[in-house]
């Protein structure tokens, strides 16, 4: 335990000079390698004992982590780490603030918002898998970002002692894996950084190792006198790993931690550098403005300006927000401001983290990692500046959404005050998570990106929460939308009949919704300049004069107004927009949220006295209208999909492809990865139900698998009557929807 103390006093003088801090994380596809890789980097710091690095899991802290083998939350730990530099012999100590991220495609989100408080990023990558589809997804967020990251190849005793290859054979794979993953920056980056992040083995932004065998080469690293005089090479390294406790030796000669930081040292910058280019692609504020100023030069004599990327509960301190702080220094006491909420709140501890512990301090300097209590507004993301009204981070887009919905009630109506705020609480910590609240009716619907996902969260409210619970076999999220556009505008009638609007709707552009869904248009920030809009959409494929009638944003569906000269209109407009947000919150077909929609206000005639243009006349003319011009134009039923990839044994392929074909899956690809056939394709989420157990049986838990969500696609007309009749009649509607008489006649 001294040992402990000694780096949290470290750690404390060495949080005061920025460049030697690096905030570095790991990042990967599920099961390749990251939390023993962090174990590594933390007994390389003495912070747990050497013997148990792989073993111990130091950052899976969490009960559930450790049972199921996998990582849920991004933990964090700073440790202070000597540096011998090997050209001048000089000693340093640095401080590492170390994220560890979740691989498991349910838990994207928590990978996303931990490339915010990140610099440099580990990417690992099995030798024998390569890189996997989540490995692409993760090297997107963090080039995204603007996160450099750095390659390391793990499991590389696996691919000698498994697969049997040669020296030759594993230069030319590794080699294939390094093209691979440069390329994907080429595609990703601008220019010029897409060429000077490009990772090579020659300038050691790339290495290779076995985190489980504690050992790693790089080959600068290589070039340690001590090492030449040994006569040290790869091949030698790779003759070490077949033979019998060669292994051992290689982490006494070459330990993991030793490569891995002097990667990181001499690669990733400190960061007062590091945010010169992260800042204005993560904030789009005025960059010339004071705190744009202190931002780009990480001052810690600037405002206050930092990112909330975790909020974690503890049963002591309460809610602890965790985040990266980007300028000023953050102090005990001090009153801060929050996005989102007018109310001042005062920070009432400041502390590193290490693992599960904090170890409190008195002040925080900008470019380091920084865990707060008694910020009770803040929320993963929220943005904490001194300064009342900073424009806030830029939201961060996930590659995914909710997918899956459970119904929870608690157990004991006693409990269910209780179960209300700790589902608030926990909605705050993961916004990947949807929570609506019914008071009413006692039953609350969770929303989550998988089956584990949701089967994690329930597991906290009953252990951690203590609060006992009922939930609903797992319920798929739909989503509606339409064929086409509706022939002739609709015309949506007030209950007294003086106000009417016509409408239009169809599809939303394929362009705009991908913009939407990268994050290149925030749908939740005000539409501060409708004229850069307008020319964003127009680039995205909309027609000029649409574009400009923007008026608001609901979800992926926008409401133009493209009406000329009607009176009164500007004073019902808030109105029209809070009525088609409701209408886009439940759809006219099941009641489900609406997707992927235009809606086009094409004409209006409105009383001239405000008392006979109230809520109750506009609000359902308005979505009445919006809800028949819908039927008119064919409204269809999406279904959330997912893409399956598959590697098995040839032996096995017939078995995982019927598999496939049984879910209504479709083939996307089959091909050869090594000695092992895989399978790629497309299945939808409601026939995915236990298939984890199913592949397992079919391939005698022979098969690698993954899955990623894949978007929303039409529900086979074949099937979208029973589906919505099975979804209508769960709410308590009539299993038949209305059709656009029915609004008509209002």
């Amino acid at each position: 335990m001294g040992r402990r103390e000694d780096n949290a006093k470290k750690a404390v003088e060495l949080m005061k000079n920025q460049k030697l801090i690096r905030n570095l994380g790991t990042a990967a596809h599920i099961d390749h390698g990251k939390t023993t890789f962090s174990d590594n980097l933390i007994a390389g710091a003495g912070m747990m004992s050497s013997d148990l690095a792989g073993e111990q899991r130091l950052l899976d802290f969490d009960e559930q982590e450790a049972a199921r083998g996998i990582t849920i939350n991004a933990a964090s730990a700073a440790m202070v780490v000597p540096y011998k530099d090997p050209k001048t012999n000089k000693m340093d100590h640095y401080l590492v603030n170390l994220i560890d991220t979740p691989g498991h495609v349910d838990f994207g989100g928590d990978v996303t918002r931990a490339m915010r408080a990140l610099d440099g990023v580990y990417i690992l990558c099995c030798a024998v898998e390569g890189i996997m589809p989540q490995t692409e997804t993760v090297i997107r967020q963090a080039l995204k970002e603007r996160v450099r990251p750095m390659l390391f190849i793990n499991k590389v005793d696996r691919a000698i002692v498994e697969q049997q290859l040669t020296p030759q054979m594993m230069i030319e794979k590794f080699s294939k894996i390094i093209t691979e993953f440069n390329q994907k920056i080429m595609d990703i980056l601008p220019a010029p950084l897409n060429k000077e992040w490009q990772v090579s083995l020659q300038d050691g932004t790339v290495a290779l190792g076995s985190a489980y065998n504690n050992w790693a080469v790089s080959l600068p690293y290589l070039q340690r006198p001590e090492l030449q005089k040994m006569g040290m090479n790869l091949t030698k390294v790779f003759e070490y790993c077949g033979r019998e406790g060669g292994q051992a030796e290689l982490a006494k000669i070459i330990p993991l931690a030793d490569v891995a930081l002097e990667m990181a040292i001499n690669h990733i910058q400190d960061p007062t550098e590091s945010q010169k280019i992260r800042i204005p692609t993560i904030w789009k504020g005025d960059l010339n403005s004071d705190i744009g100023k202190h931002m780009l030069n990480c001052d810690p004599n600037g405002e206050v300006a930092m990112m909330v990327t975790k909020i974690i509960m503890d049963k002591q301190a309460g809610e602890i927000a965790i985040g990266r702080l980007f300028s000023g220094t953050v102090k005990k006491g001090q009153t801060l401001y929050i996005s989102g909420s007018n109310a001042p709140q005062r920070v009432q501890t400041v502390a590193l983290m290490v693992g599960a512990d904090r170890t409190p301090i008195e002040e925080c300097k900008a470019g380091n990692i920084v865990a707060l209590t008694g910020l009770k507004d803040a929320i993963a993301g929220s943005t904490i500046s001194s300064v009342k009204d900073m424009e806030p981070f830029e939201r961060m887009a996930h590659y995914s959404e909710p997918v899956i919905t459970k119904a929870i009630e608690a157990k004991n109506m006693a409990d269910l005050p209780k179960l209300v705020e700790v589902l608030r609480v926990i909605a705050k910590a993961d916004p990947s998570l949807n929570i609506e609240i019914n008071n009413e009716t006692g039953e609350h619907l969770m929303s989550g990106m998988g089956e584990l996902h949701l089967e994690i969260t329930e597991y906290r409210i009953v252990n951690e929460q203590g609060v006992e619970i009922i939930s609903s076999p797992p319920i798929v999220v739909y989503q509606e939308s339409v064929k086409g556009r509706n022939p002739s505008e609709f015309e949506g009638k007030s209950p007294n009949k003086h106000n009417k609007f016509y409408f239009l709707v169809e599809p939303l552009e394929e362009g705009v919704l991908e913009a939407i869904r990268t994050g290149t248009i925030d749908v939740e920030a005000k539409i501060k300049d409708p004229k850069a809009l307008a020319k964003t959409l127009v680039d995205c494929g909309m027609n000029a004069d649409e574009a400009k009638g923007i008026v608001a944003f609901k979800n992926n569906n926008v409401l133009l107004d493209c009406t000329k000269g009607i009176q009164y209109l500007h004073e019902t407009m808030e109105l029209i927009k809070q009525s088609f947000e409701e209408a886009m919150i439940r759809g006219p077909l099941a009641a489900e949220k609406v997707g992927g929609l235009k809606v086009k206000l094409m004409d209006a005639k409105l009383h001239e006295d405000t008392i006979h243009r109230g809520p109750a006349q506009i609000i359902p003319a308005v979505r009445d209208g919006i809800y028949g011009a819908m039927c008119q134009a064919g409204r269809i039923l999406l279904e959330p999909m997912q893409h399956v990839f598959i590697s098995v044994p040839p032996d096995y392929m017939g078995a995982a492809v019927n598999l496939i074909n049984q879910r209504r899956g479709t083939i996307l690809e089959m091909g050869q990865e090594g000695a092992d056939s895989t399978v790629s394709a497309e299945c939808p989420v409601a026939d995915m139900f236990g298939f984890a157990s199913d592949v397992r049986g079919a391939t005698q838990g022979r098969a690698l698998w993954s899955i990623e969500n894949a978007g929303f696609k039409h529900v086979p007309p074949e099937l979208q009557k029973k589906v919505v009749g099975e979804i209508r009649t769960r709410k308590g509607l009539n299993p038949e929807p209305y059709d656009a008489n029915y609004y008509s006649g209002l």
